[in-house]
């Protein structure tokens, strides 16, 4: 190579990569705790996440104070802060449920992920407000889930921590009009969208839904999904893949986020593995979040 070929090459990647620079979005890179090695000790898995790259990661709820204090140590000695709870008894027991102790444990397993996130210094608990069902009423779901995460706005309130709504494969929350909708009935700045960018993408856009939710959203999931038609049933298949190997628009996404000004955290959400998939994954995050 001569100088001026060797000189024009390295303008060339000079400039590439301060076009992504500028570009890049102003978002902090999560993992889910559960896609850490789970052969690994609680403070190894932290620190291959930190290794890999990431700067937070996004733990379930336990109950076990002795597993909490554990996973506060490993936060503090690697320093990769938890940022969000994920709140793990709404499947099993969903606040819109007709029956008064399946929303009793609903409630309880809230209370418990919103004094981890005191404890873990985090500022959102994720929650799936309702579960529907063949025969559910949906205005029914609509109506007892609010009443119940109204009970906990004090709690979240006082522990400065706010309750993340998501939507999912529940029924519920079908259109970004009616999550909009349904976070603004709260009026409360402690209610707020958690924006899951894969879950709407078998019947929706989600770039679509960021720039309609816009402020309300308080913390992004990533994941990615690759569609396919399973002639047999005459259906479409949606298979979880990594990041960037499915059907999802990132550019779109990104220009979405840029649009809405949004500069929290994003937490990816895949199948787990070991240091290199997790360096690999991150690597992909990046590339996303830098718009190329």
């Amino acid at each position: 190579m001569n100088r001026r070929a060797f000189l024009g090459g390295s303008i060339g990647a000079a400039a590439f990569a301060a076009q992504a620079s500028a570009s890049r979005l102003p978002i902090r890179k999560a993992v889910e705790f559960s896609m850490l090695p789970s052969s690994a000790s609680v403070a190894d898995r932290f620190k291959i996440a930190r290794e890999a790259g990431f700067e937070e990661v996004e733990c379930g709820t336990t109950p076990d104070a002795a597993a909490a204090e554990e996973l506060l140590a490993a936060s503090k000695v690697t320093g990769l802060r938890i940022h969000s709870v994920m709140n793990m008894a709404h499947w099993s027991y969903p606040m819109s449920s007709a029956d008064p102790s399946v929303v009793a444990k609903s409630v309880e397993g809230m209370e418990t992920s919103l004094r981890n996130a005191k404890l873990w210094g985090s500022d959102s608990v994720l929650l799936v407000p309702a579960v529907i069902k063949a025969g559910d009423s949906y205005q029914d779901a609509w109506t007892r889930s609010q009443k119940e995460i109204r009970k906990l706005v004090k709690l979240a309130a006082e522990l400065r921590v706010v309750i993340g709504i998501e939507e999912v494969w529940n029924h519920f929350l079908l259109s970004p009009l009616e999550f909009a909708r349904y976070v603004d009935e709260f009026n409360s700045p402690w209610v707020k969208a958690y924006f899951d960018v894969g879950n709407i993408v078998l019947f929706s856009f989600p770039q679509d839904w960021i720039k309609i939710l816009g402020a309300r959203i308080c913390k992004l999931h990533f994941k990615d999904f690759k569609f396919r038609p399973d002639r047999s049933a005459g259906t479409i298949v949606a298979e979880f893949v990594n990041l960037k190997d499915g059907d999802i628009d990132w550019k779109a996404i990104h220009a979405a986020i840029r649009a809405v000004g949004y500069k929290g955290t994003a937490t990816v959400e895949l199948k787990g593995g070991d240091a290199a998939y997790l360096k690999d994954v991150n690597e992909r995050f990046e590339s996303i979040l830098s718009g190329v």
